[in-house]
């Protein structure tokens, strides 16, 4: 295996990919799965079984627990919050009480921002800082607030989209002003 970790980095798994770097009083448990050209800042806790994919970037003080899965391309940001637990009591807690939660492609968690087990955060979206995430997330959403709410949509470059081009019974379309790149929105996601 080709990867950095600083020497106070604290590395237990086997399954690190090439070109990831593990910075300063990263704690990686046994079991957790790390994928190439990762980013792990300062005081990041990766526990056991969490996965996380290629080109992640997560920033300082985030702790990813068991259940967490974090796809490929993502951006965690500084002291972003995971929990793993919806009824957590500290005499009653076993492995049973683990509730999954995924982060999918390219999404972006803003700093100190929250995320309730249980939910999917859908490919591409964005989640301002300091937002508590409690549902589900579509692909795309600019979500905000505690309780985090749907505020907009986000490009793939990280743009917001403006103006609807084409919209139809099931679906509004938008092109980005930035990239050109044409996204679709489910209409089910939409408030009305």
């Amino acid at each position: 295996m080709s990867f950095y970790a600083h020497p106070t980095a604290v590395v237990e798994s086997e399954d690190i990919g090439d070109g990831t770097k593990i910075w300063h009083f990263v704690h990686v448990r046994a079991g957790s799965r790390i994928g190439r050209n990762c980013h792990l800042g300062k005081s990041v806790y990766i526990d056991t079984e969490a996965e996380v994919g290629d080109n992640v970037k997560i920033q300082n003080f985030v702790s990813v627990y068991k259940g967490v899965k974090i796809d490929d391309d993502v951006f965690v940001g500084p002291a972003v919050t995971f929990t793993n637990d919806l009824y957590p009591r500290s005499f009653s807690w076993d492995e049973e009480h683990v509730v999954p939660t995924r982060i999918c492609k390219g999404a972006s968690l803003g700093a100190n921002s929250t995320i309730i087990c249980g939910v999917t955060v859908g490919a591409y979206a964005m989640i301002g800082a300091g937002s508590v995430v409690t549902r589900d997330v579509p692909p795309y959403a600019l979500v905000l607030g505690n309780p985090s709410e749907i505020k907009g949509w986000m490009c793939q470059c990280g743009r917001r989209l403006g103006d609807i081009v084409e919209e139809d019974e099931y679906k509004i379309h938008y092109k980005c002003s930035i990239c050109g790149k044409a996204i679709e929105v489910e209409k089910k996601w939409m408030k009305g």
